[in-house]
């Protein structure tokens, strides 16, 4: 089941999502169209849309870091294909490997995203804040201050930047 948007804000409705996690995830799916068409990505449109929509779905439940997890285990039982379910459950940052899952407490799983679509959606996320586009530098910035200087997080989003945007930018300037 591939969503359009209407459809879309009216299952996040059905889960009880928030209207910030709406707006948001409007937000997210219109960057990611646009990084799509400014980078002129060759990436499933239809499955972007959807996993961008719903890639927040476990706010639903939780705001903790499992909310993708959680999200993942809802659309997966609402029928969506596991295109999606992988998307929902892999937009955590830049991914987050099992190594980093296990000291998270999370299932102890790989959550790297490995498509494309994948990466999209979990860097057009990054890019949005709150309902505000952004840009990388305020990405690293705000990341460094949650997560420290030295986080091995800071690397993966200026490689998934990199990958997306196919514009090469030194690890030093992290």
């Amino acid at each position: 089941m591939i969503l359009n948007e209407h459809v879309s804000h009216n299952i996040l409705k059905e889960f009880n999502c928030p209207l910030f996690v709406i707006e948001h995830s409007k937000a997210v799916m219109l960057k990611a169209i646009r990084l799509k068409t400014d980078f002129d990505l060759e990436v499933d449109l239809d499955l972007v849309k959807t996993g961008a929509i719903l890639h927040d779905v476990g706010r639903s439940k939780t705001n903790g870091i499992d909310h993708a997890i959680v999200g993942a285990e809802l659309v997966e039982n609402k029928g969506f294909p596991q295109e999606v379910v992988n998307i929902v459950e892999k937009h955590i940052g830049a991914g987050i490997t099992k190594e980093e899952a296990i000291i998270l407490g999370l299932p102890p799983k790989d959550y790297m995203p490995l498509t494309l679509e994948e990466k999209l959606v979990a860097h057009s996320d990054n890019l949005i804040h709150g309902t505000q586009e952004v840009d990388l530098d305020f990405v690293i910035k705000k990341w460094k201050k949650n997560l420290g200087e030295n986080h091995p997080s800071l690397p993966k989003i200026i490689k998934l930047h990199s990958e997306i945007t196919g514009v090469p930018v030194p690890i030093t300037e992290v």
